[in-house]
C-alpha cells in the first residue's frame, strides 16, 4: 500500500498545510468539503499544490515532519520546482 505526503495551499504563496494519508483521494476531498474541523477548514486550505508517494506509513511520517521543519522558502521550492504555477493537483488524482 503506498501512502502519501502532500501540501495544500490556501492560494498561491499563501498558507500551507503538510499531511499524510492511504487515501489522496479521499483525503483531499476530506479537505476541500471542509468534511473535519481544523486547520484547513479555519484557514481554507485546499488546494493540493505537492505531493509523494511512500511505500510504508513510517517513510511518509518521517517525510511529514522533516517538512514541517522546514523554512517556508524551502517548502516553496519545493512546491515550484514541479508546479510552479501552483495550480491545485486534485482533477490529475481522480
Amino acid at each position: 500500500m503506498d501512502y502519501f505526503v502532500y501540501l495544500l495551499a490556501s492560494r498561491r504563496n499563501g498558507t500551507l498545510y503538510v499531511g499524510i494519508t492511504n487515501d489522496l483521494v479521499r483525503r483531499i476531498h476530506e479537505h476541500k468539503s471542509n468534511a473535519v474541523d481544523g486547520f484547513t477548514k479555519q484557514y481554507a486550505v485546499h488546494d493540493l499544490v505537492w505531493f509523494e508517494s511512500t511505500p510504508s506509513v513510517e517513510a511518509a511520517i518521517q517525510k511529514e515532519k522533516q517538512i514541517k521543519n522546514w523554512k517556508r522558502e524551502w517548502k516553496v521550492e519545493l512546491i515550484e520546482k514541479s508546479n510552479p504555477e501552483w495550480l491545485d493537483l486534485y482533477s490529475s488524482i481522480l
